[in-house]
C-alpha cells in the first residue's frame, strides 16, 4: 500500500497526578527526520519513542510532542541531594581551577544549580516515574497506528492520482508511436528529395557519402527507442505502486527518466504533431513528479 508522507495524530492520557497530551505530525522530507519534544526526566522514555517510529516509518519530516502537566494534589518537586552533592563538587573543583590560574568566574547561583537535569525530581520517587514511563510507552503504540492510518488513507488517493497520471502517459506514448510510424513515409520522401536536390547542385559530390549523412540525419530523428523506453517506465511505475511503500525515492528516479525520454522525442521529432504530443508527455510527467513528492 503506497503511504503519504503527510500525517497527524493526537491523544490525551492520565496517570494519578499526571496528565498528557501527545501530537505526531509529519511532512514531505528527502529522507526520515525524527525530532521529539519529550521531557527528559522520564528516564528511557525518548529512546524507546525514537525505535518504535524509526521501525514504522522510513521517511519524512516527523514531529512528536508529549506536554506533560502535573495536578497540585501530586505534590511539588524535589530536590535530588545526590544530584545536588555531585554539583557543588564539580563548582568547587571548577573555581579551584580557575584561582590557580589567575581566571576570575562570575559567581554561582543556586537557581543556576536547580536549572540542572534531574536537580529536580517530579515525583514522589522512582518507582512513579517508572510507572508513568510504562504507561506512556503502552499508549504510544496506538497513536503510532492512527498515524499510520492516516497516512495510508491518504495515499490510497494519491495512489489513484498517479495510477491515472500514468495512464495518460501510457495513451500519450501510444499516440507517439503512432504518429512516429505516420511519418516514417514522409521522412523516406523528404530525405530522397534532399538527396536528389543536392546531387543535382553538387559537382563530384560523392554519393554514396551524401547518402550515408542523410541515413546519419533519418537515424538520429528515430524515436522508437525513446518510445520502448517510456513503456518499460510506464510498467515500472505501476510495479512499484503495486508493491507499496517505501517506494517514494524511487518514483523519484523514474520521474527523471521520463522526463528525460520525453525531452529526447520532443528534439526528435522533426514534426508539428509530435511535438505537440511530447510537450503534453512533459506536462503530465510534471505533474506526476509533484504527486510523488508525497510518497513514502
Amino acid at each position: 500500500m503506497i503511504r503519504s508522507m503527510t500525517g497527524f495524530a493526537s491523544a490525551k492520557g492520565e496517570l494519578g497526578a499526571y496528565s498528557w497530551s501527545w501530537e505526531l505530525r509529519s511532512v514531505n522530507g528527502k529522507g526520515l527526520d525524527l525530532r521529539l519534544r519529550v521531557p527528559d526526566w522520564l528516564e528511557g522514555l525518548e529512546a524507546a519513542l525514537r525505535g518504535t517510529l524509526g521501525k514504522a516509518i522510513a521517511r519524512g519530516n516527523v514531529t512528536l510532542s508529549l506536554r506533560l502537566a502535573r495536578s497540585e494534589e501530586g505534590g511539588a518537586l524535589t530536590l535530588n541531594h545526590s544530584a545536588m552533592a555531585v554539583a557543588l563538587d564539580a563548582v568547587a573543583e571548577v573555581e579551584e581551577a580557575a584561582r590557580t590560574r589567575g581566571v576570575t568566574l562570575a559567581p554561582s547561583r543556586a537557581a543556576d544549580l536547580l536549572a540542572l537535569r534531574g536537580m529536580m525530581e517530579a515525583g514522589a520517587g522512582t518507582d512513579d516515574g517508572a510507572a508513568l514511563v510504562a504507561k506512556l510507552k503502552s499508549e504510544f503504540d496506538p497513536l503510532v497506528r492512527a498515524f499510520l492510518d492516516m497516512r495510508e488513507t491518504e495515499g490510497a488517493a494519491l495512489a489513484e492520482i498517479l495510477e491515472g497520471q500514468i495512464g495518460q502517459i501510457e495513451a500519450l506514448s501510444t499516440q507517439a508511436a503512432t504518429l512516429a510510424e505516420a511519418r516514417k513515409e514522409q521522412m523516406a520522401e523528404t530525405l530522397r528529395s534532399n538527396l536528389a536536390r543536392v546531387l543535382d547542385n553538387a559537382d563530384g559530390a560523392d554519393p554514396e557519402r551524401v547518402a550515408q549523412e542523410l541515413a546519419l540525419i533519418a537515424v538520429k530523428s528515430d524515436v522508437t527507442e525513446e518510445i520502448d523506453r517510456l513503456a518499460a517506465h510506464v510498467k515500472a511505475a505501476r510495479d512499484l505502486l503495486q508493491k507499496g511503500s517505501p517506494v517514494g525515492r524511487k518514483l523519484d528516479f523514474l520521474m527523471q527518466e521520463f522526463n528525460r525520454e520525453a525531452n529526447t522525442l520532443c528534439s526528435k521529432s522533426q514534426n508539428a504533431e509530435l511535438t505537440a504530443v511530447g510537450l503534453e508527455l512533459k506536462t503530465v510527467i510534471d505533474q506526476m513528479r509533484e504527486q510523488v513528492q508525497n510518497v513514502e
